[in-house]
């Protein structure tokens, strides 16, 4: 399916994670997730999370990202990094004339990126999803 192609889903909002509410008192419009999702459809594509380093940036293995190659990176971004042959998710800090790639998760350190890295920006991150977590996985922690 091309991004061009309008694909409308009935929008469903105030669903409430407090007390529960007739959810049908709420359908009143469709979005186009194309439109929603993707700002730039030449330059974005999706990617799948492997590994735990952004897991208190809400990443979990297996999620989807929306990765836009034609956002400039800024400090604070979550970027698509490609490092000495492998791509990696992190924070980009810039600290003065260094570049750190900075995970979320503390059992990592950032990386420093240095002039001999083979290193590039490949895009950022505009949009996670998620599948849901069972029960069983939200009780253990």
């Amino acid at each position: 399916m091309s991004v061009d192609t309008k694909f409308l889903l009935p929008l469903f909002e105030g669903l409430k994670a407090g007390f529960p509410s007739p959810a049908a008192d709420y359908i009143d419009v469709a979005i186009d997730l194309n439109k929603e999702l993707i700002k730039h459809p030449a330059s974005t594509f999706l990617g799948r999370v492997s590994g735990d380093s952004m897991k208190d940036a809400n990443l979990d293995d297996g999620d989807l990202l929306v990765i836009d190659k034609s956002i400039r990176p800024a400090h604070g971004m979550m970027a698509v990094c490609f490092l000495d042959g492998e791509f990696t998710i992190k924070y980009i800090k810039i600290d003065g004339e260094n570049i750190l790639l900075v995970p979320a998760n503390d059992a990592y350190d950032p990386i420093l990126v240095t002039q001999d890295d083979n290193f590039v920006v490949w895009g950022i991150v505009t949009s996670i999803i998620k599948k849901p977590k069972e029960l069983d996985d939200v009780r253990a922690g």
